[in-house]
């Protein structure tokens, strides 16, 4: 009988993230509100629609491998080099990048437990070894034990999101800075900054670029390019010649190359695309305040609204996935108590609410 090779033996099977079509497929339902996946409700830029259709009839041609047009706009944008520019198929393509070159079999990878799971997923799969910080009570990363175990435990690459995902929370360019001096400086930090596009670069760390440093970012949430899956590292350029001996060169398909150039030149939309989710934040906060719940700030295109305990939340995200809204919610505690929703158009919140105020009445506690 064949086997796997035994790191991947030992990983038991489990299904990462059950998408819509799935769900629509189990429960009949022909549609669904769809606010489960941080999508954007928005749409992509009408330029990059009209790019990418454009050039529909070269589909026939690979992309360019070196994505030399888009990482030269991106180096415009960032204020770095052309070189210190990567361009990969999403940042989870990014994150197993980062893991293979940087974990070896056995290392230690660090990150906060119930945070985005995908960089678990690589750490598990090139046969690392995983250890975790936990959030505070209130969904907020502890950066202190962050720091603590990465010296502790010699891990030699650290995941944190910022904003961070699933909480939505967001740390300040002071605290990072001091988290990032704080960690070995050995370790390499991946910051995941898939929702910086709604926060005021200003407010970020500084694009000055380290050896232990490398930031991602996506075209899948402000620009809304989720489905054409395509993402960027920002890291030094002996860190990306790194990332590049190990990189699928035709990972990243055209059109999304086609598209992300074109998103980038369309900076309206994408500002109209923050202002309307900010709008569709406070309308969340609005909501739960209403039914008397609390709610974490967030800076990303989700909020988390507090159900009491884990119980109720799960009880409430079934119930709206039955009536045809699909929210998700986190999965470990402190978390588990939230239910996330994303931000929806107006017509998409208006049928959130509805239903949500109908389930939260029948389900006023749940027992253990």
């Amino acid at each position: 009988m064949i086997r796997p090779a035994p790191a991947i033996d030992a990983i038991e099977p489990m299904t990462p993230f059950i998408g819509p079509e799935q769900l629509m497929r189990e429960t009949g339902h022909p549609s669904l509100v769809r606010l489960g996946a941080n999508e954007s409700a928005f749409g992509p830029s009408p330029r990059a629609v009209a790019a990418m259709a454009a050039e529909l009839e070269h589909l026939a041609w690979y992309g360019d491998p070196e994505s030399y047009d888009l990482r030269e706009a991106l180096a415009r944008k960032h204020g770095c080099r052309v070189e210190e520019v990567l361009v990969g198929a999403g940042i989870d393509d990014l994150m197993g990048l980062a893991v293979r070159a940087f974990v070896a079999p056995g290392g230690a990878a660090l990150t906060t437990r119930g945070s985005y799971p995908t960089f678990n997923y690589h750490v598990n799969g090139y046969g690392g070894r995983l250890v975790y910080a936990h959030y505070h009570p209130d969904g907020s990363l502890d950066l202190d034990e962050l720091a603590a175990l990465a010296k502790r435990e010699g891990a030699s690459l650290i995941y944190l999101a910022n904003p961070d995902n699933p909480s939505g929370t967001f740390v300040s360019k002071d605290e990072m800075r001091g988290f990032f001096e704080a960690i070995p400086r050995d370790a390499v930090f991946l910051l995941d900054e898939a929702y910086a596009d709604f926060v005021d670069e200003s407010a970020l760390l500084p694009m000055e670029l380290e050896d232990r440093l490398i930031r991602t970012r996506t075209f899948s949430k402000a620009y809304g390019l989720a489905g054409a899956r395509i993402g960027y590292a920002i890291a030094t350029e002996r860190v990306i010649g790194i990332l590049e001996k190990i990189r699928l060169h035709y990972g990243v398909n055209r059109s999304a190359q086609i598209g992300a150039l074109a998103s980038l030149a369309d900076e309206p939309f994408r500002r109209y695309v923050v202002d309307a989710v900010a709008r569709a934040r406070e309308d969340y906060y609005a909501l739960a305040r209403e039914l008397g719940l609390g709610a974490i700030e967030s800076a990303t295109n989700f909020v988390c609204i507090d159900l009491g305990d884990a119980h109720r939340a799960t009880a409430v995200m079934n119930e709206l996935l039955v009536r045809g809204v699909w929210i998700r919610k986190p999965g470990l505690p402190p978390l588990d108590r939230y239910v996330r929703v994303s931000a929806g158009t107006p017509p998409m919140r208006d049928a959130f609410a509805a239903a949500f105020r109908a389930v939260v009445a029948a389900f006023p506690s749940v027992p253990a």
